[in-house]
């Protein structure tokens, strides 16, 4: 897995009576490990900027999402 997912492993109490459901997983975005923005960080055009949801390519999520008709 990427250095950007986690796993975690909810509390499953003795006494829970539903079955676990096992690990979770999840995306820590990138901005969370910035302390600062850095100068002179890469970027998109415009256009292509609003395509992926940042100027930055280096801030930009891995995640695509879940589509429920696939």
């Amino acid at each position: 897995m990427n250095a950007r997912w986690q796993t975690d492993l909810p509390y499953h109490s003795p006494y829970d009576p539903c079955p676990m459901r096992g690990p979770k997983h999840f995306i820590i975005p990138i901005n969370q490990f910035l302390i600062y923005q850095p100068r002179r960080l890469k970027q998109y055009a415009y256009r292509e900027a609003l395509r992926h949801g940042s100027l930055w390519p280096d801030l930009t999520s891995d995640y695509k999402g879940r589509n429920p008709y696939e």
